[in-house]
C-alpha cells in the first residue's frame, strides 16, 4: 500500500502545479482567490508556494498583474499574458498526451 505522503506523490504534484495555477488565470484573480479556485477543484496550495510562483511566472512573461486600489485592501490581480495562454495550451496538450501514455503504462496494454 503506498502512504499517502509517499515523496513521489509530492512530485507529481509539483510537476503539475504551473500547469494548475496557469488553468485558472484565464481571467483575473488575486492570490487568495487564486487560492480557492485551486482548493475548491481539490488542488490546495500553501501560500508559501503560490505566491513565488506566482512572482516565478510573471518574471518569466506568462502573467500580467495590476494592483487594483478600488477597493480595501488593494490587491494585486493576476491573469494570463498571451506568452501564458501560448504556455497553458502546450502544457495543456502535454499533460493529455502523458495522460494517455501513462494510462496505456498502468493498464498494461500493449504497444
Amino acid at each position: 500500500m503506498v502512504e499517502r505522503d509517499f515523496a513521489g506523490l509530492g512530485e507529481l504534484r509539483r510537476g503539475v502545479l504551473v500547469l494548475a495555477v496557469l488553468s485558472q488565470l484565464r481571467g483575473p484573480q488575486y492570490g487568495y482567490s487564486l487560492k480557492q479556485a485551486l482548493i475548491d477543484r481539490d488542488m490546495p496550495i500553501e501560500e508559501g508556494t503560490l505566491y513565488p510562483l506566482l512572482r516565478r511566472l510573471e518574471a518569466q512573461g506568462l502573467l500580467a498583474s495590476a494592483w487594483n486600489t478600488d477597493h480595501a485592501p488593494p490587491r494585486r490581480y493576476y491573469q494570463l499574458s498571451p506568452q501564458g495562454l501560448a504556455a497553458l495550451e502546450a502544457l495543456s496538450k502535454g499533460w493529455r498526451d502523458q495522460v494517455r501514455v501513462m494510462d496505456r503504462l498502468l493498464d498494461g496494454e500493449a504497444p
